[in-house]
């Protein structure tokens, strides 16, 4: 017979299984149906698998147990002879979904478990906090109250004894209660903060039962005598003393005042909690003694993101709370990138000078590179008010005029010139400029070169000074290519004038490209003036014109580049010129080696006297066969600065090597003597025959601030030579190096060298300065007398 079903449509049972459908045919053989089973009516799949699993037990629930509602994805197949899907793979697929989805909703229903659990878990941690902290509580109450105990007690021993005559055993007693006492509420501090730290204590055992007690606890000993206001008694010391009363720095709020037995305590805030969106939505905050902003870069971070009270702190690169000044004077307000500045202004000074040491920045340090322009590092911890040196960075607190010199000793092979400057910084970066520059020439060995870079500027507080060192190509090695001599002495000074000295400061730069032979007289343009009433341009622009009498510091720092071998043989000639009726005077004179196709610097500095009209003009000499190109840009490379000051607080002095008794030979720390060429003022003079150290000590008569320039022109063999200024000892003064330049041996084919140093320091009434010469394995020749060989000394009044 035929078979009514095929494969799965066997295992159902047969009032759902599909109908057979018989052949379609045509014509007058084929059987009749009924128009009613001419129109098959649509059959849902999703009833039909219901009722399957309710018949079949394997296959899970029955509909009903479902809320009734059919499980998976409802399908509903039009069967019509045209549009026929096989049944066994319609309820195949309807049966993968089905227990996908209960897969799913048994995942569900074990994560509803698990965070069921960790929020029970969570309330019972909360639970068991709220009662660490009610047993905190609880034991401090019961420490209070025992401590109530005692004051009773000790109050009814104390009137006890007030009714009998034993006046020494009394006071014993009440010394002894006392420090008992005392003991007791040190021991209680100490275990509250414990708890505090840890959320849970056990103090029961520690408390002392004095109530239940019949006889008297050891006595803690205390401190000998009693503190004074501000101060408490520090138990943790044996014996214990008295010490200060901590003061909660910026960014701690208090949490206990100071007392007699306990010190202040103070706790950080923080800032991230209290402030959520300090550092912005998407900056992630850290907390630290102030706040740091995670991925903010430090030109950001300056532009005032750390907010109000608040200062960058550069060297931590974070935010840090202004300091208070707690009663004392404000010097300098908080400002986006550095602290308040508290303490008293100093004297009503006319001037003063600071000297630090310069030191190379490691070799690991960030930063680096020599291409871009390395900072060097500035180091001295004095700073007299006046200023505040850190991160290797001077940062002024005053506004006045300063005058700068930095004495620098290097040994190097880059390709091309190194060049060494300063910088200013104003509050933001765009406000930055380059004040002076000096080229170190390629030498054709490898000796060591001493240059000086001076500059003199009008400075504000907040003001920021740096020393550079620069390479105009990347063929400059930090650590294989440069060698800094460590000098023995200070090798950056400066002297600072208040501006009721009614001194002027003036900056004007020369050309950007000259091209000259034998004699070039620079023309100048200002760049800025402190009073262009009292300094000025002469009509050619060639010199400078002063309206008043007085004494002008001065520093020109020519760039240039020269062609030839007469440029080494002979050298440059830098000079400065007094003028006065069309009368031109030498004021002064330095040397500099020549270089041939090298690029180099000539710089000369000296104090002046001028008259009311006077010019100071400049001339660079050369030999006639050398060709020399002369440059000028906005880095401070061919530059005139100069602060001129009024004759009624300042007075100058200068002078050239003697022309006898000049040390000669293998010199070793020989002194130099000297011929005084301006004539004496009354503030310094130059020992004379009579005197004790004659033509060698500089002896200043009144106390202010000197600032010394010296130039050296030399013929010598020495591998090393030393220029030293020395103070002598006497009037309450240390003796000692104040400044030191070092050069190294003459480059080849020159006929002369040359070596110079500059320095600013303080003087007093009977000061004395003096200068020697070192050289290291080989002879000193000749010093000439003349042309290149000079000494002036600036005074300023305090």
């Amino acid at each position: 017979g035929t078979r009514d079903c095929r494969g799965i449509e066997c295992r159902l049972p047969p009032r759902i299984r599909p109908q057979t459908r018989g052949r379609s045919c045509a014509g007058e053989g084929c059987p009749t149906v009924p128009s009613a089973a001419a129109q098959l009516s649509p059959v849902y799949l999703s009833d039909r698998a219901a009722q399957f699993l309710g018949d079949v037990p394997e296959f899970g629930h029955a509909s009903s147990e479902l809320g009734g509602t059919p499980l998976g994805v409802q399908l509903t197949c039009d069967i019509k002879p045209e549009n026929e899907v096989p049944s066994e793979d319609a309820l195949i697929l309807h049966l993968q979904l089905a227990k996908g989805q209960e897969k799913l909703v048994e995942a569900l229903r074990a994560q509803q478990e698990v965070i069921r659990d960790l929020q029970q878990t969570l309330v019972d941690q909360q639970e068991a906090l709220l009662s660490q902290q009610q047993d905190i509580l609880e034991q401090q109450r019961r420490m209070y109250e025992q401590m109530d105990t005692v004051k009773a007690q000790f109050g009814l021993l104390s009137d006890a004894f007030k009714q009998i005559s034993f006046q020494g055993l009394q006071g014993e007693l009440r010394s002894y209660f006392e420090s008992h006492l005392a003991g007791l509420q040190s021991q209680a501090r100490s275990h509250l903060q414990k708890s505090y730290a840890v959320h849970k204590m056990d103090i029961d055992s520690k408390v002392v039962d004095v109530v239940g007690e019949a006889h008297f606890p050891q006595p803690l000993p205390g401190c000998p005598s009693p503190c004074g206001s501000e101060e408490f008694c520090d138990f943790q010391k044996d014996p214990p003393q008295c010490e200060k009363c901590t003061m909660c720095p910026p960014g701690f709020f208090l949490i206990s005042q100071c007392s007699s037995t306990a010190d202040r305590m103070c706790q950080d805030r923080d800032e991230c909690l209290e402030l959520p969106n300090i550092c912005g939505e998407r900056v992630k905050c850290l907390n630290t003694p102030g706040f740091r902003c995670l991925g903010v870069s430090e030109r950001e971070a300056a532009t005032g993101l750390c907010g109000h009270e608040y200062f960058y702190n550069q060297e931590l690169q974070e935010c840090q709370a202004c300091s208070d000044c707690d009663g004392q004077p404000v010097v300098v307000p908080c400002t986006a990138v550095s602290d308040t500045v508290c303490g008293s202004l100093s004297e009503n000074r006319l001037s003063q000078s600071w000297a630090a040491n310069v030191a190379f920045p490691p070799a690991r340090a960030p930063g680096n590179h020599v291409f871009p322009g390395l900072q060097l590092n500035i180091r001295e911890k004095e700073s007299g008010g006046l200023l505040i040196n850190e991160a290797g960075k001077v940062a002024f607190l005053q506004h006045g005029l300063v005058w700068l010199d930095h004495n620098f000793a290097i040994k190097h092979c880059c390709r091309n010139f190194l060049q060494v400057g300063m910088r200013l910084n104003g509050s933001q970066d765009e406000d930055s400029q380059d004040l002076s520059g000096v080229r170190i020439e390629q030498p054709e060995g490898k000796y060591f070169q001493g240059v000086s870079v001076s500059t003199g500027v009008e400075v504000e507080p907040n003001h920021i000074f740096t020393l550079l060192l620069k390479s105009p190509n990347q063929h400059c090695n930090r650590s294989k290519d440069l060698h800094v001599f460590d000098v023995m002495a200070p090798a950056l000074s400066l002297l600072w004038l208040s501006h009721d000295t009614g001194a002027v400061a003036m900056t004007a730069q020369m050309s950007l490209l000259a091209h000259y032979q034998t004699s070039y007289r620079p023309t100048f343009r200002i760049t800025s003036v402190s009073d262009p009433y009292m300094i000025g341009l002469t009509h050619d622009s060639r010199g400078v014109r002063f309206t008043e009498s007085g004494v002008v510091k001065f520093v020109l720092q020519q760039a240039l580049y020269s062609m030839g071998h007469a440029c080494v043989r002979e050298g440059f000639s830098l000079i400065a010129y007094t003028t006065r009726n069309g009368t031109g005077l030498e004021a002064l004179q330095a040397f500099k080696t020549g270089v041939n196709y090298r690029d180099t610097s000539i710089t000369l500095s000296g104090a002046v006297t001028v008259d009311s009209k006077e010019t100071l003009t400049f001339e660079i000499q050369s030999p006639p066969q050398c060709n020399i190109r002369y440059f000028g840009d906005s880095t401070g490379i061919s530059v005139l600065s100069l602060i001129w000051i009024p004759s009624a607080v300042s007075s100058a002095l200068t002078a050239t090597v003697s022309r006898t008794g000049l040390p000669f030979g293998a010199v070793r720390n020989k002194p130099l003597l000297f011929q005084q060429i301006s004539p004496d003022t009354s503030q310094v003079h130059l020992a004379r025959t009579g005197e004790a150290n004659s033509w060698k000590n500089f002896i200043f008569h009144k106390k202010g601030t000197s600032n010394v320039a010296l130039n050296l022109k030399l013929i010598h063999s020495c591998n090393i030579v030393k220029l030293t200024l020395q103070r002598a000892g006497g009037q309450g003064e240390q003796a000692g190096p104040l400044a030191q330049q070092v050069s190294g041996s003459m480059p080849e084919g020159s006929e002369w060298a040359s070596i110079g140093l500059r320095a600013s320091f303080q003087v007093q009434n009977g000061t004395s300065v003096y200068v020697t010469l070192d050289c290291i394995r080989g002879r000193v020749n000749q010093i000439t007398h003349e042309g290149g060989t000079n000494i002036s000394i600036l005074w300023v009044a305090l």
